[in-house]
């Protein structure tokens, strides 16, 4: 058995799938993951019926950002999710998930007819999960790339440094994962999708497509790992981090 142990440095929510999300102190989770995590989704009409609307089809879904003003950080309770407060990437108050205004403002910028859902659920790439990423395999794309790798590509919820090498969580599936008080059986490494090719800041502009190719070329396309937690817990920046794994 092999012990890595370091520090959750970032934690990050996304209460729309999606949109841009929200930096957090601490938060409260169970099973499903992060309470409140992509709880809400925009869905647009497709052939007979509707479906789930990602930015790999809207990029400008990326310059609107949601979050949670009225239930800062652990004030979420992942059993009650409230409605999220979505704001366009032109800054403003923003407006509440039930404002009969927004559907038509959201439409307007993505350039098709929307409708708003909610899944108290949550609604990650992995059903119920969380996505750890390390500081060591992005600095690692970082000097291979020759330019800044900015994490909110990668829409993770935690972020750690650790003692241990560039993509060693590609080696830690099975194992046990532990931030603060809270237990994780961990999953498998995260492929990425076209996703992280765009820029967060600007969406629309030319898309990085090197980072996702020197990703599979070098990494089978994997960056970051998906990990469920074992029980409802609490876990703040700062946190001490523990995975225990068999090579």
């Amino acid at each position: 058995m092999t012990t890595v142990t370091g520090t959750l440095v970032a934690l990050d929510r996304y209460p729309v799938k999606s949109l841009a999300g929200e930096s957090l102190r601490t938060a409260r989770l169970d099973r499903r993951g992060l309470g409140g995590d992509r709880t809400h989704l925009l869905e647009f009409e497709h052939k007979s019926g509707w479906k789930r609307l990602s930015a790999r089809e809207a990029p400008r879904m990326l310059e609107w950002r949601a979050s949670y003003p009225d239930h800062p950080d652990a004030a979420l309770d992942p059993d009650d999710p409230p409605l999220a407060w979505v704001a366009g990437g032109n800054g403003g108050d923003g407006r509440r998930w039930d404002d009969p205004a927004l559907p038509r403002a959201l439409s307007e910028s993505l350039g098709r007819p929307v409708r708003l859902a909610r899944d108290l659920g949550g609604r990650p790439d992995l059903v119920d999960s969380v996505l750890l990423t390390t500081e060591a395999t992005r600095r690692a794309v970082e000097a291979s790339l020759g330019r800044p790798v900015d994490l909110r590509r990668f829409r993770t919820n935690f972020h750690v440094v650790l003692d241990a090498a560039a993509f060693a969580e590609e080696s830690w599936e099975g194992g046990r994962l532990r931030v603060g008080a809270a237990e994780f059986e961990v999953l498998h490494p995260c492929e990425r999708c076209a996703i992280p090719t765009r820029d967060p800041d600007d969406p629309t502009a030319h898309k990085w497509g090197e980072l996702l190719r020197w990703l599979f070329r070098e990494h089978r396309g994997l960056f970051g790992i998906n990990a469920r937690a074992l029980g409802p817990a609490e876990v703040r920046v700062g946190d001490l981090v523990r995975v225990d794994f068999t090579d």
